[in-house]
């Protein structure tokens, strides 16, 4: 789905580690450990190679087309903090992805001194960012698309698919990152190049403690380290639905698609018709195809579980894809890079409020139905650099305690609260149904209204429109499929309005 949610195929972030901290990269900005539960890379054996020069189809051979791990750096030098003057700044940002950097970037252009802490600041995020157009044209980020598709197309089965007429494009990773770094220099951000391992709090400042013995005070801390939960706390049982994928940015001999639209679910299983054994796994926890074609013959493919608790196992998901591969005739020739990811779907959110103000993965803000958060998060970030200038300005109105709680408060309002209880409700009907179930689902849901798919897979629609988009996707749905929804939907259903009657302001 959303291709921000990844990571390099030499990373082995496994849950509950919370994905990759916004930075989107090897190196957290938090030194925190992480327990493991998947093991992704295993030894390659060696390829096995067919008469074309392309390799044949199996996981093992195709992941020996896998190159090493290339990191690409942004070449312009950084205004760094400079510790030995002691200085106590407005706002450490800690972790620099694009939520990050977007925070820092405005509460800097307020005049407020911020400090920026990552241990490859000027690293290039490693990952394909897919995006619907018009998220990235609200924000005035069309300049940071460099592939873009006139529509997308759904393929429920072998039968049945739907086109959607909304355009849908790739991120430039590389400009988004150079537009955000050259304005945050502009505006006197400094940069230090650490992990913070420890932060303690005073009455009205922070201490940061980095793993280089240097220490950071700040009025306010950011903990923008996605998944990774670095600083921000939680108190609640965390037992999220993951979704699982592995993606490869191949050079292929051709591809059946069309490259002026890109695929945005492939739920087709006749590639497994020679594999029974594949095929049962697969009815009862389905995988689909996402797929971003770039000419006849480039194309970046990803076979993707939506959401399932447990994950499914990475080697399970690669095995699916090169069958897929194989029936479709796509032929491999060389791999530029591959992105595998773990996602934590739904789960608690953060204690709130609490001291330290947090944003993107680790402030719970994955959408928990299709786990996007890039365009979220990014539309976030003016919310929350905005309530920091509120209320961190010329006034000071509030420091510590208080002034994070105004921060959180505007972060996560009631409504923003309601909205993701519902697609949390929804996560949990997704689920409980199978390959069939799946697709009367979807079938269903692209047959809505745009302004009700549109939003709800960009996080526009809240509680009172969604219990109007819940009803029409019942009106939409086939007699089997609105069985389907009552017996599975029901107890979830109970637990959403009793989640919704206990939480008030």
């Amino acid at each position: 789905m959303d291709t921000l949610l990844k990571t390099h195929n030499k990373l082995e972030f496994l849950p509950p580690l919370h994905w990759f901290a916004e930075k989107l990269g090897s190196n957290l900005s938090c030194s925190k450990l992480q327990n493991q539960e998947f093991r992704f890379g295993s030894k390659k054996p060696h390829p096995k190679w067919g008469r074309n020069g392309c390799v044949k189809a199996s996981s093992s051979a195709l992941l020996e087309l896998v190159p090493e791990t290339k990191k690409e750096n942004l070449e312009f030098e950084l205004p760094m903090y400079d510790p030995s003057k002691g200085l106590v700044v407005d706002l450490a940002v800690v972790g620099g992805g694009p939520a990050g950097l977007a925070v820092a970037q405005q509460v800097s252009e307020a005049g407020l001194s911020v400090c920026s802490i990552d241990p490859s600041p000027k690293l290039i995020w490693p990952n394909n960012y897919g995006v619907w157009v018009d998220e990235f044209e609200a924000m005035d980020l069309l300049d940071c698309l460099d592939t873009t598709w006139s529509g997308a197309v759904v393929f429920i089965d072998d039968h049945s698919q739907k086109d959607l007429g909304r355009p849908y494009a790739r991120v430039n990773r590389k400009q988004l990152k150079s537009k955000m770094m050259q304005k945050c220099i502009l505006n006197g951000v400094k940069f230090h190049q650490a992990k913070v391992i420890k932060v303690i709090h005073e009455e009205s400042k922070s201490l940061l403690i980095c793993n280089d013995g240097v220490t950071i005070q700040a009025a306010v801390v950011l903990d923008a380290t996605g998944f990774s939960r670095c600083l921000v706390q939680y108190d609640k049982p965390y037992n999220p639905g993951y979704q699982v994928a592995y993606g490869i940015l191949a050079e292929v001999e051709e591809h059946p698609f069309d490259v002026d639209k890109m695929v945005f679910m492939d739920w087709r299983d006749s590639h497994l018709n020679n594999n029974m054994e594949l095929k049962n796994r697969n009815s009862r926890i389905p995988t689909f195809l996402y797929a971003m074609p770039f000419s006849s013959n480039q194309i970046f493919l990803e076979e993707t579980s939506l959401v399932a608790r447990p994950g499914v196992p990475m080697e399970d998901i690669q095995e699916r894809m090169v069958a897929r591969l194989r029936h479709l005739g796509i032929k491999v020739k060389s791999i530029e890079e591959d992105e595998r990811c773990v996602i934590p779907m739904g789960g608690p959110l953060p204690v709130l409020p609490q001291r330290v103000v947090g944003i993107g993965g680790t402030a719970g803000m994955v959408h928990p139905s299709t786990g996007y958060m890039v365009a979220r998060t990014l539309a976030a970030a003016p919310i929350v650099a905005n309530s920091i200038v509120q209320y961190l300005g010329s006034s000071r109105t509030f420091l510590g305690d208080e002034l994070s709680s105004e921060v959180w408060r505007d972060l996560w309002p009631i409504e923003r609260r309601r909205q993701r209880e519902f697609f949390c409700f929804g996560m949990d009907i997704l689920l409980k149904l199978d390959l069939q179930g799946t697709r009367r689902f979807f079938d269903a849901f692209f047959d809505l209204e745009p302004r009700y798919w549109h939003g709800f897979l960009s996080s526009r629609l809240f509680l009172p429109e969604l219990i109007f988009f819940g009803l029409s996707l019942f009106s939409h749905a086939s007699n089997t499929s609105r069985i389907e929804i009552m017996s599975k939907g029901t107890l979830p259903l109970v637990n959403m309005i009793n989640n919704l009657i206990q939480d008030k302001d």
